[in-house]
């Protein structure tokens, strides 16, 4: 399996995690709470087989920014919080930055 396809995976289930996170109300509901333990756990399981083969900047890069926009996009349709010019603005640089990374660089090990 393409290492890729786990940190798509690892960062969807940390995106999950990170709104049960929020839902959990500062840990005081079980469920939500459980729910974003398990996913962070998972999630970070998946990261280190995924540092086996792509350096851990590249991989941490790319999980860091899909993440950042990923959960700002949940927020915004789940918990209705707002994102003005600049926060789009920001999140098409990250976007961007991860194409350049994924596109150009040679550590990626295309």
């Amino acid at each position: 399996m393409n290492v890729y396809w786990i940190l798509g995976g690892a960062i969807a289930i940390e995106v999950v995690a990170t709104a049960l996170l929020k839902a959990s109300d500062g840990f005081t509901r079980l469920w939500p709470t459980l729910g974003a333990l398990a996913g962070f756990g998972t999630a970070l399981y998946a990261l280190t087989l995924v540092m086996r083969v792509v350096p851990t900047g590249i991989a941490y890069a790319i999980w860091s920014a899909v993440g950042i926009v990923l959960t700002s996009l949940v927020s915004w349709i789940v918990f209705k919080q707002r994102l003005d010019g600049p926060a789009i603005a920001g999140m098409g640089l990250i976007i961007l930055g991860v194409l350049v990374i994924h596109l150009f660089s040679d550590s990626v090990g295309h």
